[in-house]
């Protein structure tokens, strides 16, 4: 663990310059005691490290010198994929491998190569949480992750939409959706996507799982999206919308800007004919209610006359 600590205080004198001692302490959670311990043991070992005192000083090593030392762990070389999503790399519990190799990587680079590195990272952000929502607690996540990369049997209790269920499950992998974590297990004869956030008390089971020959985790993700995505939205709808109908529409979601883009020309009242995908009629008319007087749903009957009950109620409510 000092062994890794030292490694680490090395390559991070070399990447930023000059530390202090209270730096370098928080970036390693460690006293600043420690710290100086630290500095000490490399400078006993031939590192050119030294040490400044009073305001703006800190630990820096000798102009010119560089580490080769950069030799990635095995956390280091997993974590290696999550570089550039600090976020998700923390959820899955390997921030630090992350950040570790990340600046292993940097130390590496011939010549101006860290400063590349260093513009790049402060002028790119990526945040995967969609608006006007909060990330998820997710407390299992670590250990699953952990199951996934080790080939390891799970067995957990899973809230579907039908209830609460023991599973047994073999994973094969994890998708983050939109801020939303899903793994990708086999179990009860076929391949499924659970939502990490609806799974309670899992457990590691030192049984290896039994990878189908030719799994590839993004394409079966994509083919199972668009499988979900077809059943959901069973209904085609016939629908009217004002010009105001239609920018409230493509807002709405892709299924609608889709239905906005495929849409007749406008008639002499500004209004446009479309086809749109919807869930059921109970959803379906929940959604369009949401677009106000600017849209109106001109097929099915069924779908029509649910959207009319469900206004009608609402307007007797608000009297």
């Amino acid at each position: 663990m000092r062994a890794s600590r030292l490694l680490s205080i090395l390559i991070l004198l070399q990447l930023r310059g000059r530390l202090t001692a209270a730096e370098l302490a928080a970036e390693f959670e460690v006293a600043e005691r420690t710290i100086y311990r630290d500095i000490d043991a490399l400078s006993a070992a031939g590192i050119p490290v030294y040490g400044d005192r009073g305001p703006g000083g800190g630990f820096q090593l000798l102009d010119g010198y560089r580490t080769r030392l950069t030799g990635l762990s095995a956390d280091e070389a997993e974590a290696m994929m999550m570089i550039g999503l600090p976020g998700p790399a923390s959820e899955l519990g390997i921030g630090a491998a992350t950040s570790a190799a990340q600046n292993k990587l940097i130390a590496a680079l011939p010549g101006g190569g860290g400063a590349i590195a260093d513009r790049m990272a402060s002028r790119f952000h990526i945040d995967t949480v969609d608006w006007y929502r909060s990330g998820e607690d997710l407390p299992f996540l670590p250990m699953i992750a952990r199951a996934v990369l080790d080939e390891r049997m799970l067995s957990m209790r899973y809230e579907g939409w039908n209830g609460a269920r023991d599973w047994m499950v073999e994973p094969l992998g994890l998708v983050l959706k939109a801020g939303i974590w899903y793994l990708a297990a086999q179990g009860g004869g076929k391949i499924r996507a659970f939502r990490i956030a609806n799974i309670a008390a899992p457990t590691v089971i030192d049984t290896a799982v039994r990878r189908p020959a030719g799994f590839h985790l993004a394409t079966w993700w994509q083919t199972e999206q668009a499988r979900f995505e077809a059943e959901l939205f069973a209904t085609r709808a016939t629908i009217r919308a004002s010009a105001s109908g239609c920018q409230r529409l493509a807002a709405l979601s892709p299924r609608g800007a889709e239905a906005v883009a495929g849409g007749s020309e406008p008639d002499a009242n500004g209004w446009r004919n479309m086809t749109m995908q919807v869930e059921d009629s109970d959803h379906g008319a929940r959604e369009m209610l949401a677009l106000g007087a600017e849209v109106e749903v001109v097929a099915p009957e069924s779908f029509r006359r649910c959207i009319g009950t469900l206004a009608e109620a609402i307007a007797l409510r608000h009297r």
